[in-house]
């Protein structure tokens, strides 16, 4: 093929990151339907073959041999195809030679808009299969230009925008910046598919502890939780099963090397390593951190799945502004990082609240000893009805021995001597219709409630 063409084919092949294969059918296409654009019309069916010069393309119009043409558009006579093609059968498909000399202006926008098209396709389908496996992975990027709130980046090919929402408060962004980014996930939309990304989500620090951290990458350090108030503070909760293992330590780093480079990474936020604990009033108390705690009582431990779990903190008076934090930060931070919600209370109330737990206790226990008693009363209610029931059932049925027939019934088999339906069995349908006043429907109910 000619070298400009087969430049101009890989430029295009290397920005939009899509196949070779790719731009070459786009360009078919295009030239297809420039062709229908000036010269044919929508049915006809055209190929595009280019020369090994990618110069020149030949246009064939393909047609189906028929003995009677009933569509000239997409069907060829066997006289008029013979002419072109001696042995040719009815039902061949025969290619006709239709290349024109020269497209209008019309013809070549149109060409262009399908070129532009078929990129635009193929360079989305190219994104969705790069990166469908690749959700929750940490990507390297580079910023390729910023406008207004809107900045565009690079990754692996693909120009990706980042929405205002997923960009640190206060980081600063600029042409050739090179960053890290969570891939959340890739989300399918009329326009296509598209990668959502994010510098603002918790588990980007997650992501990018493992990078950092060897003991975090291969498990001997796990991170259990996370909360993120992103571009300022970090909360993260870790644990190792290694009793010789030191999970702050390891995540630290001598001279805080390895934490300070997961906090250059996201613009200077501070990332606080704290270690997790299974026991709640513990991992609360070392989740405020710096400040001291004298006591957390856990108010609801969570058994209730619609009642968030809650918990009492209680600090000394100059405490209090350190738990609590700037604007709350700090509380919130922990409340989020232990899944509890967490109130303050100075050390001076933890006698009154003791007190307080122990009345709810037992008017909690008398309730439910009164919905035990309840409970215990209805039970035994159903058992006594039920037991009446089967009882009625052995004598007859319900009081009068008739069980659940209509009084008029019951009228005319008293008027016939019968008392009870015990006087009745073993009598059959006709048997039952012998008694008078007892058409068959009557029989049929009275047989039913003595089988």
């Amino acid at each position: 093929m000619d070298q400009q063409f087969i430049a101009a084919v890989n430029q295009i092949c290397a920005e939009k990151n899509i196949s070779y294969e790719s731009v070459m059918e786009a360009v078919q296409s295009a030239l297809a339907t420039a062709y229908r654009k000036d010269f044919g019309n929508k049915e006809e069916e055209v190929e595009i073959i280019l020369n090994e010069s990618g110069q020149f393309a030949t246009v064939l119009l393909i047609k189906e041999v028929v003995e009677e043409v009933e569509n000239p558009n997409i069907e060829i006579s066997l006289v008029e195809a013979q002419k072109m093609k001696k042995k040719v059968q009815v039902g061949d498909e025969i290619k006709i030679d239709v290349t024109p000399l020269e497209y209008g202006r019309i013809a070549a926008q149109a060409a262009k808009q399908v070129i532009l098209q078929r990129l635009q396709e193929a360079e989305r389908e190219s994104l969705y299969e790069m990166f469908k496996n690749r959700e929750n992975e940490l990507l390297s990027a580079q910023i390729m230009r910023v406008e207004g709130d809107s900045v565009y980046i690079s990754i692996e090919g693909h120009t990706v925008p980042l929405s205002s929402r997923d960009q640190i408060p206060g980081e600063k962004y600029y042409n050739g910046k090179r960053i890290k980014i969570y891939l959340d996930k890739v989300v399918h939309t009329n326009r296509g598919p598209e990668l959502s990304i994010s510098r603002t989500h918790p588990n980007l620090v997650v992501r990018l502890l493992e990078m950092e951290i060897p003991e975090v990458i291969e498990g001997e350090v796990e991170v259990k939780s996370i909360a993120r108030d992103a571009g300022v503070r970090s909360k993260v909760a870790v644990w190792s099963e290694n009793e010789k293992i030191d999970p702050i330590g390891a995540c630290i780093g001598q001279k805080g090397v390895r934490i300070q480079s997961v906090m250059e990474e996201l613009s200077g936020e501070r990332v606080d390593i704290i270690e997790w604990s299974d026991d709640p009033c513990e991992f609360i108390a070392t989740s405020l951190q710096p400040a001291k705690i004298a006591e957390v009582i856990i108010v609801n431990a969570g058994d209730d799945p619609r009642v968030r779990k809650r918990a009492a903190v209680f600090v000394e008076e100059e405490e209090r502004p350190m738990a609590i934090g700037k604007k709350g930060q700090n509380v919130r931070l922990a409340s989020d990082l232990t899944g509890y919600e967490l109130d303050l209370y100075n050390i001076e109330q933890l006698p009154a609240f003791k007190e307080k737990l122990k009345e709810l206790a037992k008017t909690n226990r008398r309730m439910e000893d009164k919905e035990l008693e309840a409970t215990e009363a209805g039970e035994t209610k159903k058992a006594i009805k039920k037991a009446e029931k089967s009882i009625k059932k052995e004598e007859g049925g319900e009081p009068g021995h008739w069980g659940g027939l209509t009084k008029a019934i019951v009228n005319k088999l008293e008027k016939a001597g019968h008392k009870t339906l015990e006087d009745l069995k073993g009598m059959d349908l006709k048997a039952l219709q012998k008694i008078e006043g007892i058409g068959k429907a009557s029989a049929e109910k009275i047989l039913k409630e003595i089988s």
